[in-house]
């Protein structure tokens, strides 16, 4: 069956880093675009960055835009999240989602908390 397992969260304080990583099983990863989301406490989930397939083309949303970095390893089915220079607003529950036509899967989530 289909895993997205997420690893990597935790506290880190303001101006720190954070990989984030996704190891997924169960279906052909590299055929799937890739996407990590976020949720904090009270708020809508949002999207924060898209890889396609081939890890050709990435977008961000405009909130992480330069402090965040999204990459794959097909051969390691496996998607990255670097992210830099956190803020506090950062805070949230990030999950990895895959995407191919009609079908999409979610992870878990694991937790990222910045603060001091």
């Amino acid at each position: 069956q289909v895993q997205l397992v997420e690893s990597g969260g935790g506290l880190v304080q303001p101006g720190g880093s954070l990989r984030l990583s996704c190891a997924a099983s169960g279906f052909t990863f590299s055929n799937y675009v890739m996407s990590w989301y976020r949720q904090a406490p009270g708020k809508e989930r949002e999207l924060v960055a898209t890889i396609t397939s081939s890890g050709s083309r990435r977008n961000y949303a405009g909130s992480v835009k330069g402090r965040f970095t999204i990459s794959r390893d097909n051969d390691k089915n496996t998607v990255y999240l670097q992210m830099n220079s956190l803020k506090a607003e950062d805070t949230a529950v990030y999950y990895c989602h895959a995407a191919r036509g009609l079908l999409a899967s979610w992870g878990q989530g694991t937790q990222v908390t910045v603060s001091s």
